[in-house]
């Protein structure tokens, strides 16, 4: 009996101990000069809308509002590292975006009338980072990043020649992102959620005046807020 409850005080004991230390996951990949991953993620979009002076003094539009929409990206991550602290990251990728305008005319003399349009990009997605590692507490650590980006939209509008076309807009977009994540290590791959902000530079409108609406936008700004999952080696 007393041989048992020593058995079971020295398995407790065991235990105990083994869960005070966990097992350090991928002990040497802070090494690592570069490594590569995958990612994912879910993203929504929205534009940015300065109004004309027109806008404003016409009835030809009561109003004009832009809403959020979902879509997703997919993409590989290229980590360098330049310090203890701080990693360079290129992630180039694809974004399937999608964004909604609505608009009401002016009265008429069916009252009024709103129109709701949507306006679908597929982004090659060009960003180029700046990562801010904290120190690894055992298996986690927390990080921030900031940097820039280039967007090409493969299905921009700016040529089209459609009789249908509502607003047109061009395919280059500058911009810069800002973010935070965290990092959880697996036996054999790093777990890494993230969140960020991209906000373009360039005005997206394409200067087509025999369109109503591009007479009542100045400029269109992208934004879009993205959570990713990234998969690491």
């Amino acid at each position: 009996m007393r041989q048992g409850s020593l058995v079971f005080i020295l398995f407790l004991c065991f235990t105990t101990s083994f869960a005070q230390r966990p097992l350090l996951n991928m002990p040497d990949h802070d090494e690592k000069k570069y490594y590569f991953g995958i990612t994912f993620g879910l993203n929504f979009s929205v534009y940015q809308i300065n109004y004309t002076q027109s806008f404003a003094t016409t009835d030809t539009f009561k109003r004009i509002q832009p809403t959020w929409q979902p879509g997703f990206n997919l993409g590989l991550v290229g980590n360098l590292k330049l310090s203890n602290f701080i990693d360079v990251r290129f992630i180039p990728s694809l974004a399937f975006a999608e964004r909604t305008i609505s608009y009401t005319y002016g009265m008429t003399t069916f009252g009024d009338s709103t129109v709701t349009k949507n306006i679908e990009s597929i982004y090659l997605h060009l960003p180029l980072q700046l990562k801010f590692k904290s120190d690894r507490i055992k298996n986690f650590r927390f990080y921030a990043l900031a940097g820039g980006k280039f967007d090409y939209d493969m299905a921009a509008n700016a040529r089209s020649h459609r009789p249908d076309e509502f607003l047109k807009v061009s395919p280059t977009d500058f911009g810069a992102e800002v973010g935070v994540g965290f990092e959880f290590f697996n036996p054999s791959f790093i777990f890494s959620p993230e969140i960020k902000l991209s906000q373009g530079f360039t005005n997206q409108l394409y200067p087509d005046h025999g369109l109503q609406l591009t007479n009542a936008i100045q400029s269109l700004y992208t934004r879009m807020v993205v959570i990713s999952i990234h998969l690491e080696g």
